[in-house]
């Protein structure tokens, strides 16, 4: 790849300044082109997203992408303090730059860009790929049951997805959004288990569709799906009770070679719920792969990781970028990508008419609710973060009064929106961190040893040496709870000196009252995460975390 200070399409010109070293001009041989997006969680309108201030790294990959943050992120990759990609890439001066640049995405601001590049690269030329966790996250995707995005997907034009967060609705539901979808859904990973097949009487254990074979102007391209590997871990295995996940290397290995043996291809992607560590690794072990399109850790990386012969990349979340690969192939191989991870905008690029009207036909029944106010933000609430993140805060704050616990527990999810200081917090604002289809609230006693080690569970799913095991996500998230953590830690000595709020060891045999709520291994029975923060934010209508 070349870096180029020009831009040869107005569209891109008008996106970012011409001296942006993230842009680039269309490869002048490119013959295909990809557009990749991947996470936006259901987040139609434009939304503010705070990048992570920390994202540490398991010990092999550090200082190295994707575990840059702030201005060690900018000097990597040569962009200039408080400018609009640092805005886009980073957490720094976020308030201050949030106010001068404005939200970002929102899917009517999307199909305009979506269009523009389609126009310019020209319509059979091009192939836009969704990573999935496109289906749910909002209120909307949460009261339809995913309908509104299957929707909005299709009119945006994907051709192809994977997912993850799909798999979280009931088994008739996920199959009558994909029957209304109208692109692929690829997943090469996910087979019936053998009691699910004796019970269908049947030897086929395949559950979705492995690989798809696309014509992109003169280049075929063979388009791999990965879900997300650990879905019955990370997510309660009633959804998916018939299916097994893995990352399956070694099938995957052998679609590979099945697609170059055969010269079906010229150019072999895998579409890839993995997280970023994961797919680094599995790009060191797997070969004849091109291209590793990736999500689920919403990293935002400007530039692809080569590694070995295998071009890795991750396009951010909540619909604030969209990845451009203009695709060089001499002889049926790929030899060059001219890549572009270009922020979405929305104060400067215009909304498509047709994408808006369909986004307000969705929203109007539901306004009323979505847009009751709970309180007034006196401070940033944003999510993304390893350990702390201000929202979850208010989580967990109102699941400890609510509920007259001790402590809580709220999930590391990377998904929500950030809201400025001396904004109103609407309900929508809440649903937008909690819009899950296991919502429901618990309370019950934990010994101070349970405790602990559901942390160092957690912290192992993070600080795992080994990407395989990792399952994404941040540290759950504590209230009334105080501890330190140490990452490189062994396994059961990264979590030391839990303490109370008011400063006493927490005591490895006594039992304390513990609420939370996203429950994986049991379904719970509370009330629904909501509304226990609406019913707290009653009394605490300015909020000050």
């Amino acid at each position: 790849m070349q870096r180029r200070d020009f831009l040869k399409i107005a569209l891109a010109a008008n996106l970012m300044p011409a001296c942006s070293p993230l842009v680039r001009g269309i490869a002048e041989n490119s013959e295909a082109t990809l557009l990749h997006f991947t996470d936006c969680h259901a987040q139609l309108l434009p939304v503010y997203y705070q990048e992570p201030p920390t994202n540490l790294d398991s010990g092999l990959a550090q200082n190295k992408p994707p575990h840059l943050t702030g201005q060690q992120f900018l000097k990597f990759y040569d962009i200039t303090n408080n400018s609009r990609e640092a805005y886009a890439f980073t957490h720094l001066d976020f308030v201050k730059n949030a106010q001068n640049f404005g939200k970002t995405g929102g899917f009517a601001h999307l199909a305009t860009l979506i269009k523009q590049l389609r126009a310019n690269r020209g319509e059979h030329k091009t192939l836009l790929l969704d990573g999935g966790d496109t289906w749910q996250g909002s209120a909307t995707a949460l009261w339809t049951q995913g309908a509104d995005m299957v929707q909005a997907c299709n009119l945006l034009g994907v051709d192809v997805m994977t997912g993850h967060w799909e798999f979280t609705y009931e088994a008739e539901i996920l199959k009558r959004n994909l029957q209304a979808f109208k692109g692929e859904f690829l997943a090469q990973n996910i087979h019936l288990s053998e009691e699910a097949q004796f019970a269908r009487d049947t030897d086929n254990d395949k559950v979705f569709k492995a690989y798809t074979l696309r014509q992109c102007g003169k280049v075929r391209v063979a388009i791999i799906g990965q879900a997300f590997p650990f879905t019955p871990i990370a997510n309660p295995k009633r959804f998916v009770k018939d299916w097994q996940f893995g990352i399956k290397e070694q099938q995957l290995q052998q679609t590979i070679d099945e697609i170059r043996a055969n010269k079906s291809a010229d150019v072999v992607v895998l579409l890839s719920h993995n997280g970023m560590d994961v797919d680094l690794k599995l790009a060191s072990r797997v070969k004849g792969l091109d291209i590793i399109l990736g999500g689920h850790t919403h990293d935002a990386i400007p530039q692809p990781v080569i590694v070995n012969q295998t071009w890795v990349t991750n396009a951010g979340s909540h619909g604030k970028f969209l990845a451009v690969l203009d695709l060089q192939v001499k002889q049926g191989r790929l030899i060059d990508i001219n890549y572009q991870l270009l922020p979405v905008f929305s104060d400067l690029i215009s909304a498509d008419t047709e994408m808006q009207q369909l986004i307000n036909k969705i929203r109007q029944p539901y306004l009323k609710k979505l847009r009751q106010p709970l309180a007034v933000t006196k401070q940033l609430l944003y999510r993304r973060d390893n350990f702390y993140g201000t929202f979850d805060q208010l989580l967990v704050d109102a699941l400890r009064e609510v509920n007259s616990a001790e402590i809580a527990f709220s999930p590391g999810f990377r998904w929500g929106s950030a809201l400025l200081p001396e904004q109103t917090l609407y309900f929508e604002d809440v649903m937008n961190h909690t819009a899950i289809t296991y919502p429901e609230t618990s309370v019950r006693l934990m010994t101070g040893l349970e405790i602990k080690n559901i942390l160092e569970d957690v912290a192992d799913n993070l600080f795992n040496p080994d990407p395989y095991y990792q399952q994404g996500g941040d540290m759950v998230r504590v209230g009334g709870l105080h501890y330190r953590c140490f990452p490189k830690a062994k396994i059961g000595q990264r979590i030391q000196e839990l303490r109370l709020n008011n400063g006493e060891l927490l005591q490895a045999n006594q039992s304390y009252q513990v609420a939370g709520w996203a429950n994986v291994a049991t379904k719970a029975t509370g009330l629904p995460i909501w509304s226990v923060v609406s019913e707290y934010l009653e009394d605490n209508t300015i909020l000050s975390i």
